[in-house]
């Protein structure tokens, strides 16, 4: 891992990586760059007595550890979406987002999923 306050990339070299990317990536990374430092996931929710609490998504029972979990098995998005349709591909990057921002959140959920 670099020291703090450096990245294994410069700065140069990821606006060249943006500036080949597809229309939608860049507009999918957008919003997931929005989302977190907006700290804003307005397809997340947290509801105690639903799912012990966990951040699901929104309209669903669905905790983003789970699916943090199906993409750690090797999922891609199009397959848990193809498995779970009820979720569209914004609930997925905001779901991203959500876990990119709450790591601790996330692991501590894995863990007790694990110990169950």
């Amino acid at each position: 891992m670099p020291p703090r306050g450096q990245t294994s990339k410069t700065l140069q070299q990821i606006e060249q990586e943006l500036s080949n990317l597809p229309l939608a990536d860049k507009l999918h990374l957008l919003q997931t760059l929005f989302f977190s430092l907006a700290h804003l996931w307005p397809a997340i929710e947290q509801t105690p007595g639903v799912v012990g609490g966990d951040a699901c998504v929104m309209r669903t029972r669905i905790p983003v550890w789970a699916l943090v979990q199906y993409r750690r098995l090797g999922w891609s998005d199009a397959q848990i979406l193809e498995n779970f349709p009820t979720l569209r591909q914004a609930d997925l990057a905001q779901a991203w987002a959500y876990a990119a921002a709450y790591p601790t959140e996330i692991e501590r959920a894995l863990r007790e999923q694990e110990a169950a």
